[in-house]
């Protein structure tokens, strides 16, 4: 019987928690009611709980409140996608209602968990009931029930997961999209998996699996060496761009060979990675120099590294390096850690997208700093904040570009002190027409969004991907690999042939009296192909003006922004 939460327990149940939705994560990722291949509730949930593992194994809690607090701001910066923020919420709340709890009972866990469901309905606009937020609602309010009953606190928690799975089964008739695809809904479904592993931590039962940790590696018998030994001190590595994409790289490689044993350089068309082991490591990134630009450099010397391993020690390596010039940057930094940069102008803007085609249009609009991520991988809270942080601006203005990464962006506000205001911006081509009714002589920041928000409805977006998996949705028969085109978020279309979905694109676009189409075609579409379907919609539409661009996005074929 556990009648009291301490810090340590909570860390382990919270360890055991992410163990089992990281286990069922494609599971949850399968509810999704679009087959498209998406950065998915299972995924996202997963990856903003395993935030909260990564800083959890760095401490020792023993407080529970220290613990809870630890996993709330951790949830908060790792927050991916809306299922993402929502359980970062449910967490941030749990702490504002244990805090100054060195342990807590059944009743003060209850309540506290309650404190989680409202801080998650005030945060989301618009509750939707039939979602995460009903099951996690419910599951609570049992759990305060069985709490002014029973001490035990697994009791307590299994009584709350009995009543969310009821609650989870009814999702299906509370939501009608839901309904239609005859599922239940994923983000309560995940928040579930999470307390019950929670739960099966309190009775002593083994992680799953596939989350346990991975084997030690034997390790070597460090004694048997000396510093002798190590021929070439400095392990060198670092990253050029090519000022030419056919710049030979042999001289360089014999050089190298040179000054130094265990070479290795990998390059592809843009860029070249060495990784050579020398006594001169100024020497070689030097004459690397010659063949383009440095980028990243790492230099780490393996003589200290063994005499700090054979006397016991843990080795210096880069890591401490960064470490060190983070505690001497903290007087720098805001409130978010990251080196703030100090405002040179009014405003800054800052966009989410894949591609590099689509990160040099929203920079020749005048985006300030991109930050890769869409639909595939929705970026952290703690990513956008970065990127915040470093635009030199007063205020920044941010253009989530995906209808699942705008709370994560809208979370930046509380852990910076630049003035961030979130463009609810849910596709790229939304995004562009944002920039491109920017006035940066705008008098306040008020007018300035007033303006960009206001732009979004001149502009239609369609999508073309594939269908990840097999579904009957909205009375469209998919099977996996079929092409799927969307429309402002909804299923347009689906078809064996990929022509097919452009000619019906291309023809809605001429009932729209569409004046500018853009194409912007992925990394997966060639340059010939991407000119063909661009004729599509010159054809379709004779009186538009067409463009062809390359976007470099991964998963969808095209965008198209309709206007």
């Amino acid at each position: 019987m556990n009648e009291q939460i301490t810090g340590g327990l909570f860390k382990r149940m919270i360890l055991h928690g992410a163990a089992a939705i990281t286990a069922q994560k494609q599971a949850i990722n399968d509810l999704n009611v679009f087959p498209v291949p998406d950065g998915d509730t299972g995924t996202n949930m997963s990856m903003t709980i395993g935030a909260a593992v990564t800083e959890l194994r760095k401490s020792e809690p023993a407080a529970l409140d220290q613990a809870v607090s630890i996993t709330a701001s951790a949830l908060l910066r790792g927050a991916r996608g809306n299922s993402g923020v929502i359980l970062s919420l449910l967490f941030r709340g749990l702490s504002k209602g244990l805090k100054g709890y060195e342990t807590a009972g059944a009743a003060e866990f209850a309540a506290a968990m309650q404190e989680g469901v409202s801080s998650a309905y005030k945060a989301v606009m618009k509750p939707a009931e039939g979602t995460v937020l009903t099951v996690s609602r419910l599951a609570a309010m049992r759990a305060a029930e069985r709490a002014a009953e029973e001490t035990d606190f697994e009791k307590v928690l299994e009584a709350a997961i009995q009543e969310g799975y009821e609650a989870l089964a009814q999702t299906t008739d509370m939501n009608p999209v839901l309904k239609k695809a005859g599922v239940v809904d994923a983000g309560g479904k995940g928040y579930l998996l999470i307390l019950e592993g929670m739960l099966a931590e309190l009775r002593g039962e083994p992680m799953p699996e596939a989350a346990e940790e991975e084997p030690q590696k034997a390790k070597a018998d460090f004694e048997v060496f000396s510093t002798e030994e190590i021929t070439f001190a400095f392990d060198t590595v670092f990253i050029v761009r090519k000022n030419d994409p056919n710049v030979d790289l042999e001289p360089f490689r014999a050089y190298l060979n040179s000054i130094g044993d265990s070479l290795v350089i990998g390059e592809d068309d843009e860029a070249f990675k060495v990784h050579v082991h020398t006594n001169i490591p100024g020497s070689a990134l030097t004459e690397g120099q010659k063949y383009g630009t440095l980028e990243l450099a790492k230099i780490e010397n393996m003589r200290t590294q063994y005499e700090d391993v054979a006397a016991g020690k843990k080795a210096q390596s880069v890591d401490d390096l960064e470490m060190e010039e983070a505690a001497l940057e903290s007087r720098n930094a805001g409130q978010s850690g990251h080196m703030v940069a100090p405002p040179e102008k009014k405003y800054g803007f800052l966009s989410v997208c894949a591609g590099d085609g689509l990160a040099a249009v929203f920079q020749d609009l005048g985006v300030d700093g991109v930050v890769s991520g869409g639909q595939t991988m929705n970026p952290s809270t703690e990513s956008i904040l970065e990127g915040v942080d470093q635009i030199p601006a007063e205020t920044v203005f941010v253009l989530p570009n995906n209808g699942n990464i705008i709370m994560a962006a809208q979370q930046c506000a509380a852990l910076t002190e630049k003035n961030v205001v979130v463009i609810p911006t849910k596709t790229v081509p939304q995004g562009i027409t944002a920039m491109m009714n920017v006035d940066f002589e705008a008098p306040d920041a008020e007018t300035l969004a007033g303006a960009m928000t206001d732009s979004l409805s001149g502009v239609t977006t369609a999508q073309i991907t594939y269908a990840a998996r097999d579904s009957d949705f909205d009375g469209f028969d998919i099977k996996e690999g079929d092409y799927l085109a969307l429309k402002e978020g909804k299923l347009f279309g689906t078809d064996g042939s990929l022509h097919s979905l452009l000619e019906k694109l291309a023809a809605d676009a001429a009932e729209q009296d569409a004046s500018f189409i853009s194409l912007y075609f992925g990394e997966d579409v060639t340059e010939e192909d991407a000119q063909e379907a661009g004729k599509f919609f010159e054809t379709g539409c004779p009186g538009a003006e067409v463009m062809v661009l390359s976007g470099g996005q991964p998963v969808y074929y095209y965008i198209i922004s309709m206007e």
